[in-house]
């Protein structure tokens, strides 16, 4: 066993798995190797057709075999029906082996990723996360793999895809319109899901790529998020999702008196700062609490007459709002969370479909979040190490994804963790996180109802103190918020595991960052 730089016990090898140990946030230098990719030149001539009648037709016509690598997207989430069309005609044609690798694992009513591993369709599982029937199996050990699942962030996905360790044999691709030779886009159709980012880095890096839509086109379609030369296969179905739920569990609204004051805490720790000034960069994201600080953002926006140079991420109505206020001047747009972010992209030159490269791998010649001044995080756990949690629950229970979260942690000037003291009676600040997700340094503030904790170890320390403290921002320690928590529930009963490991949470440079282990009956 080795332990890495946040003190987590690894082994050195996990299966066929080789660990490499996280050293820190900087502390892994790019290669100077050229990008991989799996993509085969074509040949497509004058009047062919890429248009197939199926999923089945376009499965065979992929060559899909036992042991390859399938992709999905997740821009629809819990309103995704392409996963399901697409394994259930897998399953029918008897393929089996697969290493199933969306950019993350959704969970539509009515779906049962547990029963495809469970009949040995799908073997392996690389994501963001992995919730729901999946991943509960999994940490209870009712479903198992053939090797341990592995998570990683937004940035990490297209770091390890353009590195070869995971390489794509056939990425299916969700479209909300495309023509028959596969130009394709989410901001058309009957079911517009909006920027189609995360599905950019499989479309050029896969060896075969199927576009799937329920909206065929007069050629060419325009606009075009995917362009022609990358696709393989179109295929049309009745539906491939259902826009009013992309924002299930993801993007929802609060009218919760608690997070709408650590709303109003974000909004004012960022305004303190000197970093809020024009021309400033921001990323909020799409949780409760996070939606809310959208808006108390903006009326301090408006309060001083700023606008602010982009936003970035994942984006919401609430970003939409303030763009069409004037105060945003660009929207860089990697995921719609919900209608109103789905078209926006469409009738607003300033709201942007980016790669979800562009937006947060590390490891490219530069990335959106390199700019961001503010980054707003929400968590499951964080402890006094700053550390947090945002994949498994006080059960031990799969509760979330990694997400961009680390990403943002790693690059934002302030890093703003914003999350309730307590959950029900559990403490959500603590001594040590079940699972360390992302590493305590690059955290630069905590914001719970109960006070505001900033991180000595933050690279950006001393500026915010100096920002808050003149701001007349009362601050405590992150020790006095894990007392206070743990004094309101009692010590909560450690959750027992066996040494069996089910999954491998990676760092955004791929190097392992924490283990999870299947829980003790």
């Amino acid at each position: 066993m080795m332990k890495n730089a946040v003190g987590r016990e690894l082994p050195e090898r996990i299966g066929s798995y080789v660990v490499r140990p996280y050293a820190g946030p900087e502390a892994t230098p790019a290669l100077e190797t050229p990008v991989q990719s799996r993509r085969i030149a074509g040949r497509a001539r004058p009047e062919q057709s890429k248009l197939l009648p199926s999923l089945t037709e376009a499965i065979r016509a992929v060559g899909l075999k036992d042991g390859m690598t399938i992709s999905f997207h997740h821009s629809f989430r819990e309103g995704d029906l392409v996963v399901g069309q697409v394994l259930e005609a897998i399953r029918a044609l008897g393929i089996k082996d697969l290493r199933f690798a969306p950019s993350a694992v959704v969970n539509p009513k009515g779906l049962s990723l547990a029963s495809f591993v469970q009949d040995g369709t799908i073997s392996r599982v690389e994501a963001s996360g992995i919730r729901g029937e999946l991943g509960d199996g999994l940490i209870n050990g009712a479903i198992s793999l053939t090797q341990p699942a592995i998570l990683r962030t937004h940035g990490a996905r297209p770091r390890a895809i353009e590195a070869g360790e995971l390489s794509i044999d056939v990425a299916f691709i969700a479209a909300s319109a495309s023509d028959a030779w596969g130009n394709c886009t989410g901001q058309l159709g009957a079911n517009p899901c909006g920027s189609l980012g995360y599905s950019f880095v499989d479309a050029r890096s896969a060896e075969k790529v199927v576009v799937i839509t329920d909206t065929l086109v007069e050629y060419p379609c325009c606009p075009a998020s995917i362009s022609q030369e990358y696709v393989d296969y179109v295929v049309q179905v009745e539906q491939i999702g259902d826009p009013a739920k992309i924002g299930a569990g993801a993007a929802r609204l609060t009218k919760n008196p608690r997070d709408l004051q650590i709303a109003r805490e974000v909004a004012r720790v960022m305004a303190a700062s000197r970093r809020f000034r024009e021309g400033f960069s921001f990323q909020t994201g799409a949780g409760a609490i996070a939606i809310a600080c959208t808006k108390y953002l903006g009326e301090e926006m408006k309060a001083r007459n700023l606008r602010a140079s982009f936003a970035l991420g994942g984006i919401t109505a609430g970003i939409v709002d303030l763009y069409d206020a004037g105060r945003v001047r660009v929207v860089e747009c990697s995921q719609s969370f919900d209608a109103v972010a789905a078209k926006a992209i469409l009738d607003r030159p300033g709201v942007v479909e980016i790669d979800n490269a562009a937006y947060a791998n590390a490891f490219n010649k530069g990335n959106f979040l390199n700019h961001l001044d503010f980054g707003v995080l929400g968590a499951l756990e964080v402890d006094t190490d700053f550390n947090v949690n945002i994949l498994t629950g006080s059960s031990g229970q799969m509760m979330g994804g990694l997400g961009g979260g680390p990403d943002v942690a790693a690059c934002a000037g302030v890093s703003i963790v914003a999350l309730p003291i307590l959950r029900g009676r559990t403490p959500s600040v603590v001594k040590r996180v079940f699972t360390c997700c992302t590493p305590g340094e690059t955290v630069a503030c905590v914001v719970t109802q109960a006070g505001i904790a900033l991180n000595p170890r933050h690279r950006n320390y001393q500026e915010l103190k100096e920002d808050l403290e003149r701001a007349g921002i009362q601050l405590t320690t992150i020790e006095a918020l894990q007392q206070l928590a743990e004094s309101l529930t009692g010590v909560p009963k450690p959750i027992e595991t066996t040494d069996e490991i089910v999954a491998v949470v990676e760092y955004r440079d791929g190097t392992v960052m924490d283990v999870i282990r299947k829980l003790k009956e």
